[in-house]
C-alpha cells in the first residue's frame, strides 16, 4: 500500500522541524507552485480529483477554483482543525506528525489566490497541538516559508494565526467557523452568498480541513495523475481512516481509496477482525451524522466514493465504528440522538425541537413503549428534521437513523408493543 501523509511517520523525530521536513521533500510543491501559472496548479489539483477529506467531498479543485475567480483586494486562506466528529481522531495526528504540510497546503492556496492572511481552527481540547502547531509556525517564519517575501518573492506576503475552539460540534460547519473566528456565537447562517465570496469579514475565503490541505504539497511535488492513480475514478489518492470499536486493531490508518471494506476490517494489516470473537453487526461510516451499514451485505464493497455511495454509504469525515452483534441498535441510535440532542445550536427550529423529539422516540422503542403506527410518524419526524433544518448538522442528524431502519426493520418492529394505542406527539 503507498502512503502519502503517514509515510515518513516512523522516521519523524522533530515534526515542527523545517529541515527536516525538508529531507523529506517538505515544501518541494510550494517551490514547484510558485514555477507555474494559476491556471496549472489548479490544473494538478483538478486532475488529482482531490475530495475534501473533512466529510462533503466536494472536488478541491472546482472549490479553489471558485475561490481563485472571487474579485477581492482581501481574501482570506482558513483550515478546520476543530475535528468533533465521534470516532474521528485522524486530523489530531497530522497535528502532531506533520504540521509543515497543513502549513504548506495552506501557503500553496494562499500564493495562487493572492491571499495574506490565514487562520486554522483547532478545537480547545487540542491545546497541546496548538501550542506544537504554534511551534511550526514559528519555524516556519525563520526559514522564511511564512511571513513578508517568502522564498525571497517580494510580493509574495501570507502568515497563519491559530483561533482556539470552544469544543462545540457546530463550529466544525463552515460558517459556523467563520463566525467563531471573528468573535461571534459559532451558528450557520444561510447561503448563498456562498463563502468563496463572501466569508471571513465578508471577504472571499478558502476553507479546507487539516487532511485536505495536507495532500496539496504532494499534488504539487508528484503531479495530479500520479495521486489520482493511487485512488479511483471518483477520487484520486488515499484517506485516513479511524478505526474503532469491536475491532481487534484500532487506530488511524491510510488506506489508497478503493481498497475491499473486507480486507479494512479483517486483515491484520487494518483492523483485525472482531475484539470480542462475536461476529460483526454494522459499521457506523463517518462519524455520528454518518450512515449505518450492515456488515452482512458489504462484503464486496470498495472503500470508495462511488463504492459507498452506491451501497448508500459515505466517506465523510473517515471514522469507521464497527460493532458486534451484542449491540442492539436501537441502544446505539438512543446516545448517537442524545449526542445531537446536545449539540444542536439551537438557532432553528427543526433541529432545536426535532433533535429532542427524536431522542425521546428512540429512548421508546428503546423500552417497547411504541404504539403500531408510530414507526410511519418517526419516519416522517426524521424526513422533516432532514429536509427542514438550516444546516448540516441537522439535515445529517436522521441519517444514522434512516440508514439503519433499512438494513435492520426487524429490530423496529420488534419494539412496537401491540397492546398499546398510538399516541400522538407534539413534534
Amino acid at each position: 500500500m503507498t502512503k502519502i501523509l503517514t509515510q515518513n511517520f516512523d522516521k519523524i523525530t522533530a515534526p515542527t522541524s523545517v529541515e527536516e521536513y525538508e529531507s523529506f521533500s517538505g515544501y518541494a510543491g510550494l517551490k514547484k507552485a510558485m514555477t507555474l501559472a494559476t491556471d496549472e496548479v489548479l490544473e494538478e489539483i483538478n486532475t488529482a480529483l482531490l475530495r475534501g477529506r473533512g466529510g462533503a467531498a466536494f472536488p478541491m479543485g472546482r472549490k479553489w477554483g471558485q475561490f481563485v475567480s472571487s474579485e477581492s483586494d482581501v481574501k482570506y486562506i482558513v483550515c478546520n482543525g476543530d475535528e468533533g466528529e465521534p470516532g474521528t481522531f485522524k486530523d489530531g495526528m497530522l497535528l502532531d506528525k506533520t504540521p509543515l504540510a497543513i502549513i504548506e497546503g495552506m501557503t500553496i492556496a494562499a500564493w495562487i489566490s493572492g491571499a495574506h492572511e490565514g487562520y486554522i481552527l483547532i478545537r480547545g481540547e487540542y491545546r497541546a497541538k496548538q501550542d506544537h502547531f504554534n511551534e511550526a509556525l514559528e519555524n516556519a517564519r525563520k526559514a522564511n516559508y511564512l511571513g513578508k517575501a517568502i522564498c525571497g518573492h517580494p510580493d509574495f506576503n501570507f502568515d497563519i494565526k491559530i483561533i482556539s475552539g470552544a469544543g462545540a460540534y457546530i463550529c466544525g460547519e463552515s460558517s459556523a467557523l467563520v463566525n467563531t473566528i471573528m468573535g461571534k456565537t459559532g451558528r450557520p447562517r444561510v447561503k448563498p452568498p456562498h463563502l468563496a465570496e463572501v466569508g471571513l469579514y465578508l471577504k472571499p475565503t478558502l476553507i479546507n480541513n487539516v487532511e485536505s490541505y495536507s495532500n496539496v504539497p504532494y499534488i504539487l511535488r508528484e503531479g495530479g495523475q500520479k495521486f489520482l492513480d493511487l485512488g479511483t475514478a471518483d477520487g484520486g489518492g488515499t484517506k485516513i481512516i479511524s478505526l474503532t470499536g469491536h475491532i481487534k486493531h484500532p487506530g488511524n490508518y491510510e488506506v489508497e481509496l478503493g481498497t475491499p471494506l473486507h480486507e479494512i476490517l479483517y486483515s491484520q494489516e487494518y483492523g483485525g477482525g472482531s475484539a470480542t470473537g462475536r461476529p460483526l453487526k454494522f459499521i457506523h461510516f463517518g462519524g455520528q451524522s454518518g450512515p449505518i451499514g450492515a456488515v452482512s451485505r458489504l462484503e464486496d464493497t470498495l472503500y470508495s466514493y462511488d463504492g459507498l455511495w452506491d451501497a448508500n454509504l459515505a466517506i465523510g469525515s473517515g471514522a469507521i465504528v464497527v460493532m458486534d452483534d451484542s449491540v442492539s441498535v436501537i441502544d446505539y441510535l438512543v446516545e448517537v440522538a442524545r449526542f445531537f440532542r446536545d449539540e444542536s445550536c439551537g438557532k432553528c427550529t427543526p433541529c432545536r425541537i426535532g433533535s429532542l423529539r427524536i431522542l425521546e422516540m428512540l429512548e421508546r422503542f428503546a423500552a417497547h413503549d411504541v404504539a403500531p403506527g408510530e414507526l410511519e410518524t418517526f419516519e416522517k419526524m426524521c424526513a422533516n428534521v432532514r429536509q427542514l433544518s438550516l444546516c448540516g448538522l441537522g439535515q445529517s442528524i436522521p441519517v444514522s437513523m434512516t440508514s439503519a431502519l433499512k438494513d435492520f426493520p426487524e429490530e423496529f418492529a420488534a419494539c412496537v408493543n401491540e397492546n398499546l394505542e398510538k399516541v400522538e406527539v407534539a413534534w
